[in-house]
């Protein structure tokens, strides 16, 4: 039994998930949307939304309104860290200065929930449930839009 058992397989190994999702990862983060199955943008939401708080503490704002010298070294090794840790995962290098830049600034003020997934229907062939998940805009062109 997988009683309390967190993350679904998706009939995969080890392995083969954490590939998996290094790939939808980066392609989410570089096309900004993917349609994928419900399951699976489920488990990727986990994933990503993780990478952007990571990138969000870590973007390059938050370095540089460190006030003395001593705590903006400790800022700039620890963006260091965050991004090696994130290299992990995203292994595409323009995706890691997208995570970090422009992401990271876009959602410097949002507390979470960086992702959201809209329900297509089921797959023709093996009726699975279908979804697209894809990255929120920014808070400001949200306003900008509502007012437009």
């Amino acid at each position: 039994m997988r009683h309390r058992k967190s993350g679904r397989k998706l009939g995969r190994n080890q392995s083969h998930r954490d590939a998996m999702f290094r790939n939808m990862v980066t392609s989410l983060l570089q096309e900004e949307k993917i349609q994928t199955t419900s399951a699976k943008a489920k488990e990727l939401r986990r994933v990503a939304e993780k990478l952007i708080t990571l990138g969000k503490r870590n973007a390059l704002s938050v370095v540089d309104a460190a006030s003395d010298d001593e705590l903006r070294q400790r800022r700039v090794a620890a963006r260091v860290a965050a991004v090696r840790h994130a290299g992990k995962t995203v292994r595409n290098r323009e995706m890691l200065q997208k995570l970090f830049g422009e992401l990271a600034e876009r959602y410097i003020d949002r507390p979470g929930g960086y992702t959201r997934i809209m329900k297509l229907g089921r797959r023709t062939g093996d009726n699975a449930e279908m979804s697209i998940i894809e990255l929120m805009p920014s808070s400001s062109s949200a306003g900008d839009a509502a007012e437009a």
